[in-house]
């Protein structure tokens, strides 16, 4: 009997892990579309061609605003009523509105609706993520967020694809994608280690714990600025090729699409040997600082680039997401800091606040670029932003292999479960 127990349970896992994937294969499909369209679609709706730099960084900007404002409601909701809850709120969210952004006409509607757009996008990955490491085993759980970030990645890849025939398909596409999703996600389990405390006075979901001890809150921040560099590669580097491609003086006009899916298949290999990385040396630091370092040399190598060609473009844009792709360990490590009543919290918040500092680094990076241009702006925001990731690194404990079944008290006391 025992046996047969063990059996299901395993299946429960392995079907866990797929649904959080597929789950965060559509969010992402959904979360860089916009990058891959931003071009056609802005000229379709009348935009006209000097201004729509200006009306792609207003409408990402509101995009990641909404995915900061749901970060912290999805992650509240995902300790207080439990992670499943998430999943199936936040994927509804973001598919209509994906849908309803095939329709827009203008800026400002197509901004609002990215911005509802965000607000759902944000739940997906730290409630799939939260679920995987509360779920898996001590050891392997750095193999299950792997797997999750892995298959998710490649919706970007997808997004990519989709992205060049028709922008108003790509929309649709991605919200009949997260209907399909909802109908898989029947039947998925909640999290042990949250059942555990469900029906417990302690406080979940409470925000602002993460604020009320200086301990905690330095711990809280530096788990966000280690992501910094990922989305200002993505988000700025490789989404405004085009305009760096003229600086540099390409031969041809770059493709930001083509861009953003090279840029993903090499974060989802980069994401691959950094999961394996951490697990061989036991150290998901370690394996930060190899790939923080090596994205230095990525960025210098296509900054440099006089004269770039598509192709070069292409094999760099790969580069530099393999330097950046730790985002699952970097996920993890936020994850594994915090105990069960805020660890929703905090998985969900953290990556998205990583990406809703999209919007600072586009406004510190655009007043950069009217005093030195785009390259030397390039350079000198990836500089900064490795710098200040680097000594966020150094201030978090390892956290491979420990043990999360434990909560956290008003005064940031660790309190095993009972």
């Amino acid at each position: 009997m025992s046996e047969i127990s063990a059996t299901k349970q395993s299946r429960n896992v392995v079907m866990l892990v797929l649904v959080a994937s597929l789950g965060y294969f559509v969010d992402l499909y959904d979360l860089i579309i916009f990058s891959i369209v931003r071009i056609k679609s802005l000229q379709d709706i009348g935009v006209p061609e000097a201004g729509i730099r200006e009306a792609g960084v207003y409408i990402i900007n509101m995009q990641m605003a909404g995915l900061l404002l749901g970060g912290i409601l999805w992650g509240i909701i995902g300790d207080k009523y439990g992670r499943i809850k998430v999943l199936f709120g936040s994927i509804l969210m973001y598919s209509l509105a994906n849908i309803a952004n095939a329709y827009v006409h203008d800026v400002n509607t197509y901004a609002i609706i990215r911005f509802i757009a965000g607000i759902g996008l944000a739940g997906e990955l730290g409630a799939g993520i939260t679920l995987v490491t509360e779920t898996l085993s001590q050891k392997n759980r750095g193999y299950g967020t792997t797997i999750v970030a892995v298959i998710g990645l490649f919706g970007a890849v997808v997004a990519a694809l989709v992205g060049k025939e028709n922008w108003q398909h790509a929309y649709l596409t991605g919200g009949g994608m997260g209907f399909v999703l909802l109908l898989l996600r029947v039947g998925t389990f909640e999290s042990g280690m949250y059942k555990n405390i469900e029906e417990s006075k302690v406080a979940k979901g409470n925000f602002f714990m993460l604020f009320t001890n200086w301990n905690r809150f330095v711990k809280y921040l530096c788990c966000i600025l280690i992501g910094a560099p990922l989305w200002y590669v993505v988000g700025i580097l490789v989404t405004q090729a085009p305009e760096f491609g003229k600086e540099l003086g390409a031969t041809e006009l770059l493709s930001a699409g083509t861009g953003v899916m090279y840029t993903y298949i090499g974060i989802s290999i980069g994401d691959i040997l950094a999961g394996v990385l951490s697990q061989l040396t036991k150290s998901r630091k370690l394996t930060m600082l190899v790939f923080q370092l090596l994205s230095i040399v990525s960025v210098i190598a296509y900054l440099s680039s006089k004269g770039i060609t598509p192709e070069r473009f292409v094999w760099l844009s790969f580069f530099m997401g393999l330097s950046v792709g730790y985002w699952a360990t970097f996920v993890t490590i936020g994850a594994e800091q915090f105990g069960t009543n805020i660890r929703s919290t905090v998985a969900t918040t953290v990556p998205n606040f990583v990406r809703g500092a999209l919007i600072p680094i586009n406004f510190a990076f655009d007043a950069f670029v009217k005093r030195y241009g785009m390259v030397t702006s390039g350079y000198i925001m990836m500089f900064i932003l490795t710098a200040i990731s680097l000594l966020a690194l150094s201030r978090l404990k390892e956290s491979f292999s420990k043990d999360l079944n434990y909560v956290e008290d008003e005064d940031a006391q660790m309190q095993p479960q009972v």
